[in-house]
């Protein structure tokens, strides 16, 4: 195994296999009716976590101290506080993949607008562009409008008095 050296392709394995942590853990839960606590920091540092029934009782059972006293209605209300913030959790991961996902998709109809990559901007999916996009696709056209129309009249100028230069010597 290697480091993955591009970012938001690191990003993602580390969304995937944070996942998929969490899913064996729940069964860890389900199965052997045992106690888990998982912790682990992004790239970036942002700190996750999943625990069933607290990371506060799992986390001072691992450190062989006394576990808080808990009733079983405090149990059950901080199962699912946990299973919310897991909800949560995974929802907001799914956004922040799509924010990327769309990021990605804005700077290649970015460079397809802006000729960057592409010097065909005229053949970015128009369907795609929102409102100032197309506006400025708007702009560069009739640029490009007066840009040709002022090519053909320079050219045409320039073949009448050539012509009217060539009927003169005879």
């Amino acid at each position: 195994m290697k480091r993955i050296e591009n970012e938001d392709r690191r990003l993602i394995t580390f969304s995937k296999r944070r996942s998929g942590i969490y899913k064996i853990a729940s069964e860890l839960v389900t199965l052997c009716r045992s106690e888990v606590g998982v912790v682990v920091l992004s790239p970036s540092g942002n700190p996750f976590s999943f625990a069933h029934p607290s990371i506060d009782t799992v986390a001072n059972q691992f450190l062989n101290r006394n576990p808080p006293s808990i009733d079983g209605s405090y149990a059950l209300v901080e199962s699912n506080r946990q299973a919310r913030t897991n909800e949560l959790n995974q929802q907001y991961n799914e956004l922040i993949n799509q924010i990327k996902v769309e990021e990605a998709r804005n700077k290649v109809l970015k460079q397809l607008t802006e000729g960057k990559g592409n010097d065909a901007w005229w053949e970015a999916p128009i369907e795609e562009l929102n409102l100032e996009e197309l506006n400025q696709m708007k702009v560069r056209m009739e640029d490009l409008r007066r840009s040709l129309w002022m090519s053909i009249n320079q050219r045409t100028r320039g073949k009448s008095s050539k012509s009217i230069q060539g009927q003169s010597s005879d």
